[in-house]
Parts: C-alpha cells; sequence; structure tokens
C-alpha cells in the first residue's frame, strides 16, 4: 500500500509538469489523476479543489526556491556585488535546464483571473520574497536604496521570464545579467531619494 506522503508527493509532481508544461486551465484533474496513477477521490482527499491543488504546487516551488536559491548564489560569487549578478547567472541556467517556460509564478497568475485565488496569493507572495531577497543583497553591496535597486532589479528577472515564454529566448536572462550591472554601477555614491 502506498503512503498518505507518497501519493501527496505523487499528485504535486504530476501536477507540476502539467501545469506548467500545458498550463493550468488546459490541464484537468483527469490528466492529473492519469499521470500520478491515483484516484480523483484521491486527489480531492488531498486537495479540496483544483484550485488547492495549483496553490500547493505553486507553494511547493516557491519553498524550494527559498531553500536552494541564496545557497547557489552564495557558492557562485564571492562579492556582493557579484552576488546580485549571480542571480541572473542562475536564471540563466534554470531556463536552460528547467525554465523553458518562463515563471511558473507569473503564467499562474496570468492563467487564475480571481485575485481572491490561493494560487494568486502564492505568485504575490513569491514575487515579494523575490523582490525582498534581491533588495537584501543590494543592501549586503552597500548599495543605496536598496529596496528600489530591488524592485529593479525584479523587473529585470520579469522581463527576462516573460521573453522566455513569449519568444522562446534562453538568452534572455544573460542580457538581463548586463542591465543588471548597468543599474549597479551607475548608483550614486551620495544618493538622493529617488522615491519620496
Amino acid at each position: 500500500m502506498v503512503s498518505r506522503g507518497v501519493t501527496h508527493v505523487r499528485l504535486l509532481d504530476a501536477a507540476a509538469e502539467l501545469f506548467y508544461s500545458e498550463g493550468i486551465t488546459a490541464t484537468g484533474v483527469d490528466r492529473v489523476v492519469a499521470r500520478s496513477g491515483v484516484s480523483k477521490p484521491t486527489l480531492y482527499a488531498h486537495f479540496g479543489s483544483k484550485d488547492e491543488l495549483v496553490a500547493a504546487v505553486l507553494e511547493r516551488r516557491h519553498a524550494e526556491r527559498v531553500a536552494t536559491l541564496d545557497a547557489w548564489v552564495r557558492a557562485h560569487a564571492d562579492s556582493p556585488r557579484g552576488r546580485l549578478l549571480a542571480v541572473f547567472d542562475w536564471l540563466a541556467k534554470w531556463h536552460a535546464s528547467e525554465g523553458a517556460r518562463g515563471c511558473a509564478f507569473v503564467n499562474a497568475a496570468a492563467e487564475v483571473a480571481d485575485p481572491a485565488n490561493p494560487a494568486r496569493e502564492v505568485a504575490r507572495r513569491e514575487k515579494r520574497w523575490m523582490r525582498e531577497y534581491l533588495a537584501g543583497l543590494a543592501a549586503e553591496a552597500g548599495l543605496p536604496e536598496p529596496a528600489c535597486l530591488g524592485a529593479d532589479l525584479m523587473l529585470l528577472v520579469d522581463g527576462a521570464n516573460a521573453r522566455v515564454l513569449v519568444d522562446g529566448d534562453l538568452n534572455a536572462a544573460i542580457d538581463a545579467r548586463r542591465l543588471a550591472a548597468l543599474l549597479i554601477d551607475a548608483q550614486p555614491q551620495n544618493p538622493k531619494s529617488r522615491r519620496p
């Protein structure tokens, strides 16, 4: 007999693969059930609805990113400026290996129209976390107004993800890294507030 934990993971694995590769709207629970080898009643016992399943898939993806991104960045860069740019190196590597459809969080937010849907909340939380992560790296680098720079760099991350999705351009993160370097190097030594 398969344990509840194994079944849960099989459902999440199948749903994550299908939602990312084929889209949330295009993927019904019947496809998830068929891919996972789990019955529909079992799926609903684990996740009360498709919306809850989508949110759980995104929540797991977010938790994996929180658990791994900083370690990767710190292992691949030894200076504060380098760590900011390493985020874009990580993004380029991810696009080339498993991220050919761009950002799963943006994709989900585009497909799930209801702002109260739990998947939208997970997507908002992921984007907020990433902006704050970039701002934290900017603060470590001693750059002025790290929250503003973090928000600016997040625009480059999201833009690279959009270009990958729309154009299939797997070099978008490399271009975003070049622009990030320009933004970082343009930070004033004695900054005046850019935002009130």
